[in-house]
């Protein structure tokens, strides 16, 4: 089961004035947004975190939110997303988007929607690995600005995903992590004891 975390009002507020405006619309990098036919909804808000490249030695690399993103409803499935960011005067609409993201998001939150348990699902982004994951947290009522993914929480990475990263498993973090901390950690430099 999920529970999501609602969305802050002004994030959702920004994006509905974004899909109200004609120009926003239009000037959207977004074939689908701009050929909708009907209404559009934004559903789904996510937030999302960004994996540090790197904690402190001998710690899990921290998360930091980054801001929230809405799938954009048309017809019977998201068609596109809209993403905002915290600026100085609070949250803001950002851009929409759209491409395999939006409905590899879509595909994983009915996956996780069949797990036993409850989970406040998130999005994970890793942008050193080109990764995006849907990160079930598994304390719902817990939020935290900046914090190392739990152990037993689960990630479910979105297609595509990395080379030798299954696309739509649920990964336990204690699993998954090391995998990512290895790929982001730096090569051993020319001539040190590490590539002797």
């Amino acid at each position: 089961m999920l529970r999501p975390s609602p969305a802050p009002a002004p994030a959702l507020r920004s994006v509905l004035a974004a899909l109200g405006s004609p120009t926003a619309v239009r000037e959207a990098r977004t074939p689908a947004l701009r050929a909708a036919q009907g209404p559009l909804s934004p559903e789904h808000p996510l937030p999302v975190h960004i994996l540090g490249v790197a904690g402190a030695p001998g710690h899990a690399p921290l998360t930091r939110l980054a801001g929230w993103r809405f799938l954009i409803r048309g017809g019977d499935r998201a068609i596109a997303a809209a993403d905002t960011m915290l600026t100085p005067d609070g949250w803001s609409f950002s851009h929409f988007f759209e491409g395999p993201y939006v409905a590899a998001t879509e595909r994983a939150l009915l996956q996780a929607e069949a797990l036993p348990g409850a989970y406040q699902p998130r999005l994970l982004s890793v942008p050193q690995l080109y990764m995006l994951t849907l990160w079930l947290h598994a304390e719902p009522e817990e939020e935290g600005a900046a914090a190392a993914p739990p152990a037993a929480d689960l990630m479910v990475p979105l297609a595509p995903a990395p080379p030798g990263i299954a696309a739509h498993r649920a990964y336990r973090v204690a699993d998954l992590l090391p995998v990512l901390r290895t790929r982001l950690a730096p090569p051993p430099l020319l001539g040190s004891a590490a590539s002797a």
